[in-house]
């Protein structure tokens, strides 16, 4: 295990009890909405900010625990860092800013250019020593920091949102760029965003963060697939219900019911797709049996669908075509019925 991290302490409104384990050769992603303590989280790690309580060890060495004093200042934590904004030095050459970690461990000047020199190769900017980070993309900018915080050799990368200062544009490819060299780092990588592609392009496990502890932790696939919080649930674009079960019917936490086509009990949580969601103008006839009524409170164009956001006493996300809207006249504050089928349920323990 690389880091195994317990921090507990309070920082303005923010409370933050969460525990994080990331093993070498893993990349982890903590993800959360703002002010959920995720950068927080990172800096108590690389030991920026102070813990109140807990412990944190790093490659089998206590580099943070109050209760005996322990403290070990951030340069001399087997740690590299990428800022969001890189922080790169603007007065020095690209070469000296890669060799400034080295330079600051007191290594000789030749050797730390040597190292700093193969580094820019490795990311494929071995022309470019010269430049001045000004001088630089974005996306160049990012491979400088990697290589800087690299090229002291870690035994854990800190990533804070390193794709956010970048353009649409080029997001795609430098994520990619991204994967690849992390591949090639040794230990344990943590990377806080909140992009849900970031994160599933980047990460092996997820890490969800909400108010200053952890809502969902496990593979970015069983995460995606069985979402425990809202904020997950919107991020993956599902709709997100929680209640009760007794035999075939749920009773959710914010009133109705859910009819499921398997038996159920306890508490769970119901996800269900926004291309299930039927919307009708009048109540369908026949016999469904998972039917609410609600108002249109907004909708969504996303691509070749429409997002119909729906509040009721079961609110829900509807996906249709462009067609469906114009058919039904499907608008804001207009009154539309909601059906289900209990077979498109996804239905799993709290």
């Amino acid at each position: 295990m690389s880091v195994d991290a317990a921090v507990k302490l309070q920082l303005g409104d923010l409370d933050l009890d969460a525990r994080l384990r990331a093993a070498d050769d893993e990349t982890v992603a903590i993800l959360g909405p703002n002010g959920a303590g995720k950068t927080t989280l990172l800096r108590a790690i690389a030991g920026l900010v102070r813990l109140d309580e807990g412990q944190v060890v790093i490659d089998g060495e206590v580099v943070d625990e109050p209760a005996t004093g322990r403290y070990v200042v951030p340069e001399r934590r087997s740690i590299g860092i990428i800022f969001q904004n890189y922080l790169l030095f603007p007065h020095l050459s690209v070469l000296e800013n890669i060799a400034f970690g080295l330079r600051s461990r007191h290594m000789a000047r030749g050797e730390a250019r040597r190292r700093a020199k193969e580094w820019l190769e490795r990311v494929g900017l071995g022309d470019r020593g010269n430049a001045r980070p000004s001088d630089l993309s974005g996306g160049e900018q990012q491979r400088v920091a990697l290589a800087r915080a690299l090229v002291i050799e870690p035994r854990l990368l800190l990533l804070d949102e390193p794709l956010a200062a970048l353009d649409i544009g080029t997001r795609t490819e430098l994520r990619r760029n991204l994967h690849a060299q992390l591949a090639t780092f040794p230990g344990a990588r943590v990377l806080v965003t909140h992009e849900l592609l970031d994160a599933i392009g980047l990460a092996d496990r997820l890490v969800v963060l909400d108010r200053g502890h952890i809502a969902q932790e496990g593979p970015v696939a069983a995460v995606s697939a069985q979402p425990r919080s809202r904020y997950v649930a919107d991020l993956v674009g599902l709709n997100l219900l929680r209640g009760t079960g007794h035999d075939h019917t749920i009773e959710l936490d914010t009133g109705g019911s859910v009819t499921t086509a398997d038996r159920v009990s306890g508490k769970v949580c119901v996800a269900i797709q926004p291309r299930s969601v039927s919307l009708y103008r009048s109540r369908p006839e026949g016999s469904p049996r998972n039917v609410w009524n609600g108002r249109i409170s907004g909708t969504d164009l996303l691509g070749d669908r429409v997002r119909i956001h729906v509040d009721g006493q079961v609110p829900l996300v509807a996906e249709v075509t462009p067609a469906a809207v114009g058919e039904l006249g499907l608008q804001s504050d207009v009154e539309v019925w909601t059906s289900v089928k209990a077979t498109d349920l996804t239905v799993y323990s709290t």
